[in-house]
């Protein structure tokens, strides 16, 4: 039996891999020098014939840096070098907890190590090259330090916890395990701009004039209680716009990136605002939680089924059943279910988007937003005419054109 699923293991692999590069390919058919005319008003031929450099090299880079870990994980499959890794934690202490925490350690740092030289070219080649790069190598070496201990403190803590959880309540561990998840999900939600984010950027309140003034009215006109409206200095890394809300309650919080707030106009920014707000407001927030947790709980519960399961670790080459050995082996098999569901959120999301859209679209100004739009995309040197099944498995956001075609409704109306 162990058998038949080592080889389902390679076949989701392999399956996966082949679906993606598909993808990635139909995603080139799109590609063209010349100026789409859906797309003029928004790039002139000069920029788009850049955009569309921009993303062949990076879709380049991608399909190597791909193809190398795909090579990398098939390997560790057929050539047992999970069992390797995990005879390596089991010679180093006989607590299951620390071998866990060696086991992925391991694995983690290896794979970390891997991916370095890939994150050093597109930084300091691709982005660079680009124009958006403001990277140093010292900020891109502690950026590695730092999500490395971030990742041993929560990734590491979580994981010790959930271990110690199973050895103390075995087949119900999946609830208590629940119960953990949903209570560090909540903390993060609500905590995670003021305790992780500062370890890497620095945060301030948006100073008084006529932005936060216009912000604030906007605010006071939908009911919207905001004290906390912060810039980050997203230009200490990169010239690449954003903007995002986090938290809920009194904790709630909109961030703009300094480069957003030089790069558009008071209106265009009241604008983004208005649609972050406009999540806010519609509930998207608590909706995703939600579904998260709901989803932890359903993969916690199917992997409480199958945690002790010989069938699971002898696939990977190990004899005796262990907590990290059967999370390796049940996360490949789980990974096609975990696509579907990727599928739905993905649709769920872009729909959500243009719920938020419409909502700016209504309160304040919907030419004020589609400027917004268009100035990030051109900015970031966004891809406008992707696949459309690119879009329908990858996009969490509606395409731009598809966002412009349905801000002209309002338009129309006002």
């Amino acid at each position: 039996m162990h058998e038949i699923l080592f080889w389902l293991i390679i076949a989701i692999l392999v399956l996966d891999f082949l679906f993606e590069k598909y993808l990635d390919y139909l995603n080139t058919t799109t590609m063209s020098e010349t100026l789409p005319d859906e797309v003029k008003g928004i790039y002139d031929e000069g920029k788009y014939k850049k955009q569309q450099a921009y993303q062949r090299e990076n879709h380049r880079i991608g399909i190597f840096s791909s193809a190398v870990s795909f090579l990398l994980t098939l390997a560790m499959f057929l050539f047992y070098g999970f069992a390797f890794v995990n005879n390596l934690a089991w010679g180093f202490t006989g607590n299951a907890i620390l071998a866990a925490l060696l086991f992925f350690g391991m694995i983690m740092f290896a794979s970390n190590i891997i991916d370095i030289p890939f994150s050093i070219y597109d930084t300091f080649k691709i982005e660079e090259k680009y124009g958006f790069n403001k990277t140093t190598p010292k900020t891109f070496v502690l950026d590695i330090i730092k999500g490395w201990l971030v990742g041993a403190l929560i990734g590491g803590g979580l994981l010790a916890l959930v271990i110690f959880i199973y050895q103390k309540t075995q087949n119900m561990f999946w609830i208590y395990a629940w119960i953990l998840v949903a209570v560090f999900s909540v903390f993060m939600t609500m905590f995670y701009s003021n305790i992780i984010v500062p370890l890497f950027n620095k945060q301030t309140p948006l100073e008084e004039g006529e932005l936060r003034d216009a912000i604030q009215r906007f605010s006071d006109k939908v009911g919207f209680k905001l004290d906390n409206i912060f810039v980050i200095d997203g230009s200490k890394r990169s010239t690449k716009a954003n903007a995002y809300f986090t938290g809920f309650g009194a904790k709630k919080r909109i961030v703009l990136y300094d480069t957003l707030i030089n790069d558009m106009e008071t209106e265009e920014l009241v604008a983004v605002l208005a649609h972050e707000i406009g999540h806010y407001k519609k509930k998207h927030v608590i909706q995703g939680l939600l579904i998260s947790l709901i989803q932890t709980g359903v993969i916690l519960f199917i992997f409480s089924l199958l945690i002790d399961s010989p069938v699971l670790s002898k696939a990977l080459g190990v004899e005796e059943p262990n907590f990290h050995i059967g999370l390796v082996a049940f996360g490949i098999l789980y990974s096609p279910v975990s696509f579907v569901l990727g599928i739905f959120m993905n649709v769920l999301s872009r729909k959500n988007e243009y719920q938020a859209d419409a909502f700016a679209a209504e309160y304040y100004k919907p030419e004020a937003l589609a400027s917004a739009l268009k100035k990030l995309s051109v900015k970031n040197l966004s891809n406008l005419t992707p696949h459309p099944k690119f879009v329908f498995f990858h996009y969490s956001h509606p395409p731009l054109l598809q966002r412009l075609a349905h801000l002209k409704k309002f338009e129309k109306e006002n």
